[in-house]
């Protein structure tokens, strides 16, 4: 939409503007820093919302709880759009001088009423309306998100539907209003930012604009691709088809992390080749035919990471590496002097310095002693004489218009790929927990005094079932079946289960969660699918992981 995936707004921003939607996301669990800051917002007295099927501990400290129905966020966004052009509250200047595709967009809303999203989302009708005036009305407001829009069949098509209703309200490229994408973990943002992507090289230029080949050709003496490389969703399908026989795994655990586990690990068991290289033995590096142990860990390493805020900021190795570990650096330039490419001896500086020469636009100003000097600094900031940018997009307020405008972009409810029925008659949802970390290959081999791999499911689902707290049930969906120790969660409503997605031996939810996927990002759809509860007799539990199978 606006030709860089960063969050346009800054920390700072966050803590002072009049409005938060947290929007399928969980931040005093899955980012409990940035969650600092939107608390911060909140005793000031921003209004927060809270849009998640469940009430979580985030949910809890919100003004509003919009508790919609798994999968039903466009409806719901859609509804909101059309109260605030049904009622005039858009930005008229701004649409007009910023956006394209307005009248499209308008007509499309019109069927969206609060009460025609009321019988999709389950939100009341009268709690649209006020959230629409509230967030259209507002000085300053701030959409923030993360995996519960973006895990779904049609990822994409959420974002965009968020993203209109900041053009749509003016709510982007002025201090204190923007989106805010939450990344996942440490780093994720600067693994797009260096081009970790198939349609990206460093800074996100495009790898086939002929200008941006020839200039990366030369600065680096190969010939580049004439097409892009395939996504982690593209990977396993090529699997599939007997195209892609090799797979070089850093940092990743596919094995667990993937959706319909049985299906990822026959196909990473198939392959004639599996590297990895990690800082521990991972499901995935359990398969591998070589396991390359890396110094990857926080501790041990040099470089930079990107958060996100797009602040880049300075790591430095406090630790020597353990054992035969090595530097990550080191280890992919003996490989590549393997296969015929001298690198020398790069550094974490040098490789940077590359960086910034190839990617002036977003990193020339990041010299490693700019970076120490000013504790970090936010792209782009593309000359030594420049600040870094706090947020993103002025340009759109520029009268005439100042540069390509933002389209808007005309998305429609589309519910998930597996709904509950008679055979499967609950909905599975899947997140973080605050005292684990993805997988849980670096958490869950300690103690915790906080539940861990549990099924959480309603009051009412718990007496219907005829179970109780820590009785354990067999959860099975259609690819598979694990069992589970109970937890009656009083923010969740029946018919909707949660399961964590960071258990290992006992509880691997992605044997249960659906590999439909996103066609335009690739992403699975791991935040819905259907599946039955059983109550499992003591003595009676079989292996996790049993029966099931693909449809």
């Amino acid at each position: 939409m606006f030709g860089a995936g960063g969050g346009t707004t800054s920390y700072r921003e966050l803590e002072e503007t009049d409005v938060i939607f947290l929007w399928g996301a969980n931040p005093r669990e899955a980012h409990p820093i940035i969650y600092h800051h939107v608390l911060k917002a909140v005793r000031r007295g921003a209004r927060l919302y809270a849009v998640d099927p469940r009430r979580t501990s985030s949910a809890r400290w919100a003004d509003v709880w919009m508790g919609l129905n798994v999968g039903t966020d466009i409806a719901l966004a859609n509804a909101m759009a059309h109260v605030i052009v049904r009622e005039g509250l858009e930005h008229r200047e701004f649409v007009a001088n910023a956006t394209t595709g307005f009248d499209a967009y308008r007509a499309a809303v019109e069927r969206y009423t609060p009460e025609y999203a009321e019988r999709v989302t389950g939100v009341p009708a009268d709690v649209i309306r006020e959230a629409a005036r509230t967030y259209a009305r507002a000085p300053r407001a701030v959409i923030c998100w993360t995996l519960g829009i973006t895990e779904h069949h049609n990822a994409v098509d959420n974002v965009l539907a968020l993203i209109n209703l900041s053009l749509i309200t003016g709510h982007v490229g002025r201090y204190g209003s923007g989106l805010s994408p939450f990344r996942g973990q440490n780093n994720v943002q600067g693994g797009g930012d260096m081009g970790a992507l198939p349609n990206k090289l460093v800074g996100f230029q495009d790898p086939l604009d002929p200008v941006v080949k020839a200039r990366f050709e030369k600065a680096w003496g190969v010939k580049l691709p004439d097409k892009n490389g395939w996504n982690i969703t593209g990977m396993f399908e090529a699997m599939e088809r007997g195209e892609l026989r090799g797979l070089y795994v850093i940092g990743e655990n596919p094995a667990q992390s993937e959706a319909d586990q049985h299906r990822t690990r026959k196909l990473l068991g198939a392959l004639e080749h599996l590297v990895v290289q990690d800082i521990f033995l991972t499901e995935t590096a359990k398969l591998a035919d070589v396991v390359l142990p890396a110094a990857a860990s926080w501790a041990e390493g040099e470089g930079t990471v990107t958060n996100s805020e797009r602040r880049v900021q300075r790591v430095r190795a406090a630790l020597q590496p353990p054992g035969q570990a090595r530097d990550e650096l080191w280890i992919v330039a003996q490989i590549a002097r393997r296969l015929g490419a001298d690198w020398g001896t790069p550094t974490a500086e040098s490789v940077w310095n590359e960086v910034r020469k190839m990617a002036p636009h977003m990193f020339g100003g990041m010299s490693y002693r700019r970076l120490e000097e000013l504790g970090g600094i936010q792209w782009p900031c593309p000359d030594e004489r420049h600040p870094g940018t706090q947020f993103l997009h002025a340009r759109l307020w520029e009268t005439p218009r100042g540069g390509p405008a933002a389209p808007l972009s005309v998305v429609e409810h589309d519910p998930p790929v597996e709904l509950p029925d008679a055979e499967y008659p609950f909905q599975l949802t899947t997140g973080r927990r605050l005292d684990s970390y993805n997988t849980g290959v670096q958490t869950e081999g300690y103690a915790s005094p906080l539940r861990r791999d549990m099924l959480e499911v309603s009051p009412e689902d718990a007496a219907r079932l005829g179970v109780a707290e820590g009785d354990r049930v067999r959860v099975a969906s259609r690819r598979g079946s694990v069992v589970a120790p109970v937890h009656v969660e009083e923010g969740l409503r029946p018919g909707l289960v949660f399961m964590p997605i960071h258990g290992q031996e006992d509880l691997r939810v992605n044997l249960l969660t659906i590999d439909a996927t996103d066609p335009k990002s690739g992403t699975a759809e791991f935040k819905a699918c259907a599946v039955r509860i059983e109550p499992v007799a003591a003595g009676a539990v079989a292996a996790a992981g049993a029966g099931g199978g693909r449809r």
